[in-house]
């Protein structure tokens, strides 16, 4: 070991909802955790690099880095919005650390929660994406955004909820108690319902989700459908990859674990907790690159 050598790593996991990342020295002792604010590089790319400029920097000071000593750290960045090898770069280029990649937050997910198992991983939170890995192999299904995709997603429980309560104005489907909660917040009037989805983020659209759920869980049949939906895009996932033997399935995120109970009775045998987060899994991968770093 020379002077260079690093001593510490750095991971990281962001998204919509914020960012929490932990320095870690070579024997994994953690010497700081913090959070900060919202990470999605798609959404707003210059919040996302002032947010994470000031969590990195809060980190380091708690873990008594100086710039020297937080240039040299090896980090992982897992990052919601993360579209592209340029976009990688050019927040890469933006943060202090010299050994750094920056990937989206499918990679982070995988590896936190399947830890060595193979199998798959359906991460629900605001956002939404499936990713499925068999030894070296990593394959993601979604994690487009809401325009495009992230079925099951809190964000689309809330917009498709919301669709359903104008259906029921239409005369195009029943009232339930969910549609009727959901429009006295809008004072039963369309238009504020309409004005709020022209201008409303994921976030705020993902609010209503914790209504979906509870009525769901309580008999309601617009509820139940929008939850059955979402299990059935999760299940469309997995009869891609067709999981075989002993590969697990791991619902993470805020919404992942409702799921459970509306899908199939063969996928609920291949539940199994995960084995940790997202920012576990951003740990593992800068730890591997430090061990890299540490061989050469």
């Amino acid at each position: 070991m020379n002077d260079t050598t690093p001593q510490t790593y750095l991971g990281l996991d962001g998204g919509g909802s914020g960012c929490r990342l932990a320095i870690c020295d070579r024997s994994g002792r953690r010497l700081a955790e913090t959070r900060g604010g919202a990470a999605n590089y798609t959404s707003d790319p210059d919040a996302t690099v002032r947010n994470l400029r000031a969590a990195i920097a809060a980190a380091a000071q708690e873990a008594g880095l100086d710039p020297a000593g937080l240039a040299s750290c090896v980090a992982h960045l897992g990052l919601a919005g993360i579209m592209d090898a340029a976009q990688a770069a050019t927040l890469a280029a933006a943060m202090p650390c010299d050994r750094i990649t920056v990937t989206d937050d499918r990679p982070t997910t995988a590896a936190g929660a399947l830890g060595s198992r193979d199998g798959a991983v359906a991460a629900v939170g605001t956002g939404s994406f499936v990713a499925v890995r068999r030894g070296e192999s990593l394959r993601h299904f979604g994690g487009w955004g809401l325009r495009f995709g992230d079925q099951a997603s809190g964000a689309w429980l809330g917009r498709s909820a919301l669709e359903r309560c104008l259906l029921v104005w239409d005369g195009l489907s029943d009232p339930s108690q969910l549609t009727s909660e959901i429009w006295q917040r809008f004072e039963d009037t369309p238009a504020r319902m309409v004005a709020f989805g022209a201008t409303s983020s994921p976030g705020a659209l993902a609010e209503f989700a914790p209504l979906v759920i509870d009525a769901a869980a309580s008999g309601d049949a617009q509820g139940r459908a929008l939850m059955q939906a979402g299990a059935d895009y999760i299940e469309s996932c997995l009869a891609a990859v067709e999981l075989r033997g002993d590969e697990v399935l791991c619902l993470t995120g805020g919404i992942g674990p409702h799921f459970a109970e509306y899908l199939t009775p063969e996928t609920r045998q291949r539940l199994c907790p995960p084995q940790g987060s997202a920012l576990d899994g951003a740990l593992s991968l800068a730890r591997a690159a430090l061990d890299g770093d540490i061989a050469r």
